[in-house]
């Protein structure tokens, strides 16, 4: 585990057992057992169960341990539980999204937008195949679209523009506002990067 990812899962466990957890059962989609301390709850269209005594992180189907950075969002969801206000509706980008969402995009579409790019830009209906296995459901935005739901609460999608010989293909990621509430900036930039990088490693595998 390389260190700063280190640093960010520790103090994420930190924080989470600062928490008192009925307040968290109160405000995210999440169940919690006392007797044995631990939490289940979905991400994406898997179920984890988190031990507060143990401080793991396992799919509750196999017992398999997510990707580090899919480790740090969850614990994050559940430690930085805020609640959110009223919002109209729509889909924004990183950009629109406040405490840091313009200064962060240039490397969030190097590392997540571009990443989609590259592995959809001429083959864009590839994307919905690739979404089903992380429960995407398709969407009408560009030449194909998806939206995820990386929690309940938090619905995340994913735009494709087809290119051609004269038009570069183009992408986005998409958020709804409120996620500026449930997500330290950090982490929902880092739940871009983690559906790209999930979606590339489902072609591959195709």
């Amino acid at each position: 585990m390389e260190t700063n990812y280190r640093i960010a899962y520790d103090k994420g466990w930190r924080d989470l057992k600062k928490k008192v957890p009925e307040e968290i059962v109160s405000r995210r989609s999440v169940s919690y057992c006392s007797s044995n301390r631990q939490f289940t709850m979905p991400f994406f269209n898997s179920e984890y169960i988190l031990d507060c005594d143990n401080e793991t992180i396992t799919r509750k189907t196999d017992g398999q341990i997510p990707e580090i950075i899919a480790s740090i969002i969850i614990l994050n969801y559940l430690s930085f539980s805020d609640t959110s206000p009223e919002l109209d509706q729509k889909w924004v980008s990183l950009k629109e999204i406040p405490n840091g969402g313009a200064l962060f995009y240039p490397a969030f579409r190097k590392n997540a937008v571009e990443v989609l790019i590259r592995t959809f830009g001429n083959q864009t209906q590839e994307l919905l195949t690739c979404a089903a296995a992380l429960g995407g459901q398709p969407a009408s935005l560009g030449s194909a679209s998806v939206v995820f739901h990386a929690f309940p609460e938090i619905p995340i999608c994913a735009v494709m523009w087809e290119g051609d010989e004269e038009v570069r293909a183009n992408a986005t990621v998409l958020y709804d506002p409120s996620i500026a509430y449930l997500l330290h900036i950090e982490s929902l930039i880092g739940l871009g990067m983690y559906l790209s990088a999930k979606l590339k490693q489902l072609a591959s595998s195709l």
